[in-house]
């Protein structure tokens, strides 16, 4: 279900095969398997600190006949390092990432993301919505850290990026937000 969600997010917001994806936090593919099938040879690129997860997603979401077809390419980095496919992304995701990530850890997530997104690009992620904001310095999971939308904001607005919330469905109560550069907040609509 997760995985649809995502898929009807992103082509909703305009992505088409020809353009490029960032999924930051890859995980067993259950997305993936969706992008990867849809875009382009070349077109997908997955970061998953957990070089397992990706390869029990090949054997068991999409196999390798697909990885050969569709030539996605993998970082296993648990520092969100974007900037190792050495490209610029039409479109990026993080589903499921800001709800067990530190304030630290987002704020690093979006310094890459920033390096690597076009005045055009699109991020798409979610987060735990509340009024109390996790103040850790570690991933926490299983389970979750909730932030206000005006904490989500000021850490998106210190990357000289906007945050958008939007209203789309996610089975865990989770809050869509669109992060793009200040020059597209025009452009985008569902």
């Amino acid at each position: 279900m997760v995985a649809a969600l995502q898929f009807n997010l992103l082509t909703s917001l305009g992505m088409r095969d020809y353009h490029s994806l960032l999924d930051i936090g890859a995980g067993s593919l259950r997305g993936g398997r969706l992008f990867i099938t849809y875009l382009q040879v070349g077109q997908y690129f997955g970061i998953e600190p957990n070089e397992w997860l990706v390869k029990d997603g090949i054997r068991n979401e999409i196999g390798q006949d697909m990885i050969r077809l569709k030539r996605p390419r993998f970082s296993y980095d648990d520092n969100f390092t974007a900037t190792v496919f050495d490209r610029k992304f039409d479109f990026l995701l993080a589903q499921s990432i800001f709800s067990h990530a530190s304030p630290m850890q987002i704020a690093r997530c979006l310094s890459e993301a920033r390096k690597v997104m076009k005045p055009t690009s699109i991020f798409a992620a979610t987060f735990l919505q509340a009024d109390e904001n996790y103040t850790g310095d570690e991933w926490v999971y299983p389970g979750g850290v909730t932030y206000s939308l005006e904490f989500m904001n000021s850490l998106i607005k210190e990357h000289d990026l906007i945050c958008l919330p939007i209203e789309w469905p996610h089975p865990s109560s989770q809050t869509w937000i669109l992060i793009t550069d200040p020059s597209h907040k025009d452009n985008l609509s569902l």
